[in-house]
């Protein structure tokens, strides 16, 4: 009996680490990534950044292919490329450097943190596993009130934020 109960702190222990290491990790990423938050505001140019940056620089395509080591036509089709949205992170940074600008990326959390984002993933499985457990009970005339189900489905959708389950993504 000791040998089970120490396994099983062990284990608990373990997965409290681990729930408390993700959350960490979620609190440090929506920290560097609140300073992407204003780039949510800029529209990107119809011709794209290349050809707007070069173009309000009074730079021709030649000029730029010079210092990219490519021709006038490589140019154009870098910039068509980018207006495409095909083209490469390492053709950005190349064109970044050749304008002596600093290329930036990132991801910009649609719900404002990656926090808000597992909130409302969990909230959205929780009332569907709550709604569907109670459509099942309500066939079997044991359905319980809205005020219960909401109550059910904040309790679920913190043990499931809590866990970070897999079915989050699913």
């Amino acid at each position: 009996m000791y040998l089970f109960t120490f396994k099983f702190n062990c284990k608990l222990n373990f997965l409290q680490k681990m729930r408390n290491k993700r959350k960490l990790l979620i609190e440090q990423l929506d920290q560097k990534l609140q300073s992407f938050q204003k780039t949510e505001l800029v529209l990107v140019p119809n011709k794209g950044w290349i050809h707007t940056i070069r173009t309000a620089l009074n730079m021709t395509m030649a000029q730029l292919g010079a210092r990219l080591k490519i021709t006038r036509q490589g140019v154009k089709g870098i910039e068509e490329s980018e207006s495409r949205g095909s083209i490469s992170i390492n053709s950005l940074k190349e064109v970044g450097e050749a304008l002596e600008l600093k290329f930036v990326y990132g991801f910009v959390p649609k719900n404002g943190t990656i926090d808000n984002l597992v909130n409302i993933k969990a909230e959205k499985l929780a009332r569907k596993i709550a709604l569907r457990t109670d459509q099942n009970m309500k066939l079997e005339d044991q359905g319980i009130g809205d005020e219960k189900i909401n109550e059910s489905i904040k309790e679920l959708a913190d043990e499931i934020k809590r866990e970070m389950r897999r079915s989050l993504w699913d």
